[in-house]
């Protein structure tokens, strides 16, 4: 698609306040509606992977939950892989902290290559996109994140759509649309541990558009070891980001995956709440992370 014919360009009035409207009348806060039951986990009908990919399309995201799941710790985990490849996602993002089956297993845990990083404690994780501190061409286009055991208390998902953002950004100003997208709008420096860099330094923008024609965002609220580009329409952007992560929002989603649901999703905005974890070691919260270089597409 040619920029210029995109709702994403700053000078097609037009085509913006069409993709808008549209957006915005058809939002809904409802999980029940972005929620899709999986009766039969060794083989989804496609009435049900079609409706998931539906909402996909629509809100970027799709929950789901697997009906009478078998207790099996790997057959889980496989079924989890394998749904994911039924939206054409194969091309996993194979981190430091990925298992050998290249899904991530979200738990606490001081397990050697995971260090102390923020998702693998209880703590409370701040607002971004997926993989924010990647290279260019290893842009994170897609996630699935599949509940095995939810936390004693707290550890929930807050999720923003980032069309919503890019509407909310530029309805305050479309020059906060211009700045973030510009090539060098965030840095993410350099990961060194132990005097080794694990990770070089990262420039890119916010907001890109995608081969399909659609919106990526790369994002962190992270208030240390983000470098932003010093002019006054990022760091404001940048502030109203903040404000709204404080503030709140009616487009916010809010949930707790459970036992055996999980979220499909674009690489949307989300941030989790802190958690208080199960004495039992076998019911401590755990999550299955998977996250793809892949589009998601009608297979």
């Amino acid at each position: 698609m040619d920029i210029n014919d995109s709702p994403f360009s700053l000078s097609n009035h037009n085509a913006y306040q069409y993709w808008r409207e549209k957006k915005l009348i058809n939002f809904t806060n409802n999980i029940d509606k972005l929620m899709i039951t999986i009766d039969n986990i060794k083989q989804p009908s496609h009435n049900e992977i079609n409706a998931l990919f539906k909402l996909t399309d629509q809100y970027n995201l799709a929950f789901y939950r697997f009906n009478n799941p078998s207790l099996n710790f790997s057959y889980n985990k496989q079924k989890v892989i394998q749904l994911a490849s039924y939206f054409g996602l194969n091309q996993f993002d194979k981190n430091i902290c990925a298992d050998e089956d290249r899904l991530t297993s979200i738990t606490v845990t001081k397990h050697e290559g995971q260090h102390q990083y923020i998702p693998y404690s209880n703590k409370r994780l701040s607002w971004h996109t997926d993989g924010y501190y990647n290279t260019l061409e290893q842009k994170i286009h897609s996630i699935i994140l599949h509940c095995e055991h939810p936390a004693k208390s707290g550890g929930e998902s807050l999720i923003l759509d980032h069309d919503i953002a890019y509407i909310l950004l530029r309805d305050e100003n479309p020059d906060y649309i211009q700045a973030f997208m510009q090539p060098n709008a965030m840095t993410i420096p350099a990961n060194i541990l132990e005097g080794k860099e694990i990770r070089a330094a990262q420039s890119g923008s916010v907001f890109s558009i995608n081969s399909r024609g659609g919106l990526h965002m790369r994002y962190s609220a992270r208030l240390r070891n983000i470098e932003w580009q010093q002019n006054s329409a990022t760091l404001e952007a940048v502030e109203f980001l903040q404000n709204l992560w404080e503030n709140g929002s009616p487009y916010i989603l809010r949930y707790t995956l459970q036992a055996h649901e999980g979220l499909l999703c674009k690489n949307v905005l989300h941030c989790r709440t802190a958690f208080k974890d199960n004495k039992n070691p076998k019911k401590k919260r755990l999550l299955y992370r998977g996250r793809y270089f892949d589009q998601i597409l009608r297979v």
